[in-house]
């Protein structure tokens, strides 16, 4: 299967970082986040990508484009007419497509625009701004076996507030920290897809957690693979800060490829 993987929004809610470059592309240690989601389908043998770019989408196919000046040792030889000769390869077995799917596409329309490279065949989707140590066979073989259409990785994020139980005249007669588990569960990326999910897609201005989702729900055609481990989205400035901690300090609970 063929990783679809999300890399053309704003990322308005990380400006600090998303006024320089797309989201994406903002490095935990010192590699852009969408390198760690690559190395996750990577672990899982899945090497073929096709990723959906907008944003300030020329910084993401110079990076690829330079793969080698940001992981290996190089030789510039002048003598020899500006040879490079690439030391300590460690290149990836990547094949890595990049589209420019539009400045201001929806989620699905970006979808759309890349159909022509998915070959009518089931294909993986994420988000370029997620992490997680998700188990990709596990996910797979848990969308063939429910046989519909899609089916995502649903998450139980920790509480961010604490709950109160008020009187009318404001008194607090108790108070509790929120519990991961008194949390919903949310759309966490990591999908599983069938063609036919295409079809639901109108145009650029679809929305694909609307209507495409809803629709394959209301059909019975959308399942949740439910994910109790790690998963962290980038979404702020403390979010990115929190997952660049966990990198530096060997605890990264999604690097999963050492």
């Amino acid at each position: 299967m063929k990783v679809v993987i999300l890399a053309g929004g704003f990322g308005t809610r990380i400006s600090e970082e998303s006024v320089l470059k797309p989201k994406p592309m903002v490095e935990i240690g010192d590699k852009p986040i969408l390198w760690h989601i690559m190395k996750l389908y990577s672990y899982y043998g899945y090497n073929e990508f096709v990723i959906c770019c907008g944003y300030k989408q020329h910084m993401i196919k110079e990076w690829f484009a330079d793969y080698y000046l940001h992981s290996c040792d190089v030789t510039f030889d002048f003598t020899q007419g500006n040879k490079m000769t690439v030391h300590n390869n460690i290149s990836e077995p990547w094949k890595v497509t990049l589209v420019d799917t539009g400045l201001n596409t929806m989620t699905g329309g970006r979808i759309k625009r890349v159909k022509e490279h998915l070959n009518g065949e089931p294909f993986l989707l994420t988000y370029g701004d997620g992490v997680a140590d998700i188990n990709i066979d596990e996910l797979i073989k848990f969308h063939q076996e429910g046989g519909r259409m899609a089916t995502l990785t649903s998450v139980q994020p920790m509480g961010r507030f604490g709950a109160l139980d008020l009187r009318e005249d404001g008194e607090i007669t108790n108070f509790k920290e929120k519990k991961q588990e008194d949390s919903g569960w949310i759309n966490a990326g990591f999908m599983v897809l069938e063609p036919e999910i295409l079809d639901l897609i109108e145009g650029d201005a679809t929305v694909f957690e609307k209507y495409p989702l809803e629709e394959a729900a209301r059909r019975g055609q959308l399942d949740a693979y439910r994910h109790n481990g790690f998963w962290q989205c980038m979404d702020t400035m403390n979010e990115k800060k929190k997952l660049e901690e966990m990198w530096r300090s060997g605890n990264a609970p999604w690097k999963v490829w050492e």
